[in-house]
């Protein structure tokens, strides 16, 4: 016989937790003529199969059921789902505590907060030491923190001497200029890239241009081409964030943005950007759209991977009109606007051997190019021409 220090002892559990299983009548002590409470080593062994039923995630009245009666089997399903559903949980915590320590990627934590709290998420990125345009370009591009540097180094490799670094065309852009009154006036080329908008834009009009862009290479080959084409008194390059913007309210007559907005959201682009421009000014801003009504799904799925803010240019239109514009023209942009954009590039990468990368960059861009040469049509950019209310 044992007293209930002793069981306690043998089972590794407290006075208390003992006193409250005879409670519930999961074991019975006896009483003995010195007036304490006995116990056997058939209890010492109830004890012991009740630990490893409760190490199976059974309540204690679970537990009692199990011993009292045949092993309840829907029970044990349910509770083993349970289980698996914590596994899979306590995994998912590892697997990010890793990545953060650069043990395994972060790809997928990244693709979940942009689309779950995008602003936090840059907030975050600019709080762990990355630049703003650092951030932007992990959020679009890199997708992860520990692979970001390495990542941008090969990406900027590949795209180093291509013009343009979206899909456009002269053709497009004077399109959308010729729907426009104004010929003159203060212009600003948001996310110029190299400046073949910006080039474009002060061949065809009388325009002052103001082109802004966060990267000082792509202002050093803008400048450089405003010199050749004697162009450089209507130029002025600026090199700061989409996203603070340093200019006066109401400064400019129209404001361009092709192949830009979506970096920050386009509903957050209409808004933070329509105070500079003046009233009954004009935006001409380009948007990827979905044109198909039902797309495939590998489409579907690699736009919502890269760019899940993608919609319809119908929704675009009201959300639009919502932010205080006119819509007063949109159009598809031409397959050559895709020629111009996608031939440079696949020549770019056939020059390169793919061992030559130790990022994922190149698949990457391989991977956009076989989406686009399987399911271009099903979607493309558009471009809006619109008119600022009041």
């Amino acid at each position: 016989m044992y007293r209930i220090s002793e069981l306690a002892q043998k089972v590794g559990l407290s006075r208390s937790t003992l006193l409250y299983y005879e409670k519930l009548k999961l074991i019975t002590g006896t009483r003995l003529s010195n007036g304490y409470r006995g116990y056997t080593d058939s209890d010492v062994q109830r004890v012991k199969l009740l630990q490893q039923l409760q190490a199976g995630g059974l309540s204690l009245k679970e537990c009692q059921s199990c011993l009292d009666a045949k092993i309840d089997r829907n029970l044990l399903l349910q509770r083993l789902n349970i289980l698996d559903e914590e596994i899979a949980h306590k995994q998912k915590a590892r697997d990010l505590l890793s990545a953060m320590l650069g043990m395994n990627s972060m790809k997928e934590w990244h693709q979940s907060m942009e689309s779950a709290a995008p602003s936090a998420h840059l907030e975050w990125l600019m709080k762990q030491g990355f630049s703003e345009k650092q951030a932007l370009r992990l959020k679009w591009l890199s997708k992860d923190m520990n692979e970001h540097e390495q990542y941008m180094a090969e990406f900027e490799a590949i795209f180093d001497d291509l013009a343009r670094l979206s899909p456009s065309c002269d053709d497009d852009s004077l399109k959308a200029l010729e729907t426009l009154p104004i010929k003159s006036g203060e212009v600003l080329d948001i996310g110029c890239g190299k400046g073949v908008i910006t080039t474009l834009l002060a061949k065809h009009g009388d325009f002052h241009i103001t082109a802004l862009d966060n990267d000082e290479y792509n202002l050093s080959c803008l400048n450089e081409a405003a010199i050749e084409n004697k162009l450089e008194h209507r130029i002025t390059t600026v090199c700061a964030s989409m996203t603070t913007m340093p200019f006066e309210g109401q400064c400019f007559d129209m404001l361009w943005a092709e192949g830009s907005a979506y970096i920050m959201g386009v509903e957050q682009a209409l808004k933070q950007w329509k105070p500079f421009i003046k009233a009954h000014g004009y935006l001409v801003i380009s948007d990827l759209v979905w044109l198909a009504d039902n797309p495939s799904q590998e489409a579907v799925d690699f736009w919502q991977q890269n760019y899940p803010d993608m919609t319809t240019s119908e929704q675009r239109v009201k959300q639009m009109q919502q932010a205080g514009f006119e819509v007063i023209k949109h159009f598809t942009q031409s397959d050559q606007s895709w020629t111009n954009y996608l031939a440079p590039l696949q020549n770019k990468i056939a020059q390169w051997d793919n061992q030559h990368f130790t990022s994922n960059a190149i698949k990457d861009i391989q991977n956009e190019i076989h989406i686009h040469e399987q399911y271009l049509g099903q979607y493309s950019y558009q471009l809006f021409v619109l008119k600022k209310k009041g």
